[in-house]
């Protein structure tokens, strides 16, 4: 089913899910759930249909923490330094196969439940901000009057930044999402300003 996978040996972490293509879709939500090579869930489907509607030609989903788990709220209390290392390794050496790398921020509220999290997000922005990557958020905005996502040329609607983001001033994650929202750039410079103050 994915083509692009990468995990550990007993498939307890996974680092890398997706589809190849020449101008794929970076995903990065908070952690991994149940989709694995063979197998999609609610979260992959999604991602999967938004990056095809926005005109990639692939996808790679990604985590700020590679540990699977259906509910944030068992994820260690403190985390793996070597899983932190190797997840971002992991995803900067494809990101780096691409110039000018879109990233969908997609990690939702439950950023907050854990300080590496917030930790792992900071380390990563900073390595696709050397890539000359660039940030991506999808929700409601003014301009989407339809359901249709398609924007061949990978346009981005204008931002509607308080719509971007969850009541807690997150980006929203893919299983939450309305297939009439688009996807639209975000201001990450912003949003960190913010996270570091709650």
């Amino acid at each position: 089913m994915f083509d692009l996978y990468c995990a550990n040996q007993r498939d307890t972490c996974r680092f890398i899910l997706g589809k190849e293509g020449t101008r794929p879709l970076f995903i990065v939500g908070l952690n991994p759930s149940t989709a694995n090579r063979d197998k999609s869930d609610v979260t992959a489907t999604k991602v999967a249909r938004v990056a095809e509607a926005e005109g990639y030609d692939g996808f790679v989903m990604t985590n700020l923490y590679p540990l699977r788990s259906t509910n944030p709220d068992n994820l260690p209390e403190r985390g793996d330094g070597r899983l932190i290392r190797r997840n971002l390794a992991e995803i900067m050496e494809l990101a780096g196969q691409q110039s000018e790398p879109h990233f969908w921020a997609a990690w939702g509220a439950d950023i907050n439940k854990r300080p590496y999290l917030t930790k792992a997000c900071l380390q990563l922005v900073e390595e696709v901000e050397k890539l000359g990557g660039t940030w991506r958020a999808f929700g409601p905005s003014s301009t989407t009057t339809s359901p249709s996502l398609l924007t061949k040329s990978v346009g981005l609607t204008e931002p509607s930044p308080k719509a971007l983001l969850t009541k807690a001033g997150h980006p929203r994650h893919p299983s939450r999402l309305s297939y009439a929202w688009a996807l639209q750039s975000f201001d990450m410079q912003a949003y960190l300003a913010q996270l570091g103050g709650d």
